[in-house]
């Protein structure tokens, strides 16, 4: 008897057990949104080298971060009631800044690869970049295919998709990566890279600021679905990555996206 005693007891102090574990995961909450409106601000992580998406320029005579990911961070601003904080950093420390806390939301450019999505959750795609090769003028007759780049130097950014996709089909080339665009193009200038591999609307606002640079024509480099832009944020924003998924759909459908990208592609090369 006393035996069936304690085995109920044990079953009862099991099954309470349990039941707690499961309540506990039940009602933990998501407050990804939350806690970005409590504080009363957005901290957008972003690295200002990828005209026309964001960009230093002055404003008024001071030194001012523009660009179409920035309109979208303050319409995304605006939809969550909060202030927005921009903050400026290397490419490759951009998506860190989010898993360590330090900015609430990533939006520089940002492929969404496999890889990444393991540690991230990323909203809808807002717009799809196609990437090309950006080179020296005077060797334009050079490169006729993907196949003319073979052990030519290739600069492409630290931590960006253009390094997978110079690699995977720039096949025998040297990839060398560096930290900042426009250290890239003073490499491609000086003749010490031959080429530099970059977004489209990214490379042609360079090729439009130095004379002495082109787009490669005739080299069609692959798309796949990690050429298309999203913004990242931490693992289980679940509340927070529907807000801006709305922001997202109603720039979109209203041609305002397209708009931002215009607009800033026009002040980069004026500036």
């Amino acid at each position: 008897m006393k035996w069936k005693q304690l085995l109920v007891g044990v079953m009862m102090i099991l099954s309470a057990t349990a039941l707690v574990a499961c309540g506990s995961s039940s009602t933990k909450k998501d407050n990804s949104l939350k806690k970005i409106q409590d504080k009363g601000t957005l901290t957008v992580a972003l690295n200002p080298e990828f005209a026309p998406f964001e960009f230093k320029t002055l404003v008024n005579g001071k030194d001012t971060i523009v660009g179409a990911d920035v309109e979208l961070a303050k319409e995304i601003g605006k939809e969550l009631g909060v202030k927005v904080k921009f903050s400026s950093m290397s490419f490759d420390n951009v998506l860190a800044s989010v898993q360590s806390g330090k900015s609430d939301i990533a939006i520089s450019g940002i492929s969404v690869t496999k890889e990444r999505q393991k540690v991230y959750d990323f909203s809808d795609d807002y717009y799809e970049s196609v990437n090309v090769v950006l080179i020296r003028k005077s060797e334009a007759d050079k490169y006729t295919s993907t196949s003319s780049f073979k052990n030519k130097q290739i600069a492409v950014q630290k931590g960006t998709i253009q390094e997978t996709i110079a690699k995977n089909q720039l096949k025998g080339s040297k990839v060398l990566t560096l930290t900042q665009n426009g250290e890239m193009i003073n490499e491609l200038k000086s003749g010490k890279v031959d080429a530099v591999v970059l977004e489209e609307p990214i490379a042609k606002g360079y090729a439009e600021k130095n004379s002495d640079l082109t787009i490669a024509k005739k080299v069609t480099l692959k798309s796949s679905d990690a050429d298309a832009y999203a913004i990242a944020m931490t693992k289980g924003s679940t509340s927070l990555k529907k807000k801006i998924n709305k922001v997202i759909k109603k720039l979109k459908d209203s041609g305002k996206i397209d708009e931002y990208v215009q607009r800033a592609y026009e002040q980069s090369i004026k500036d």
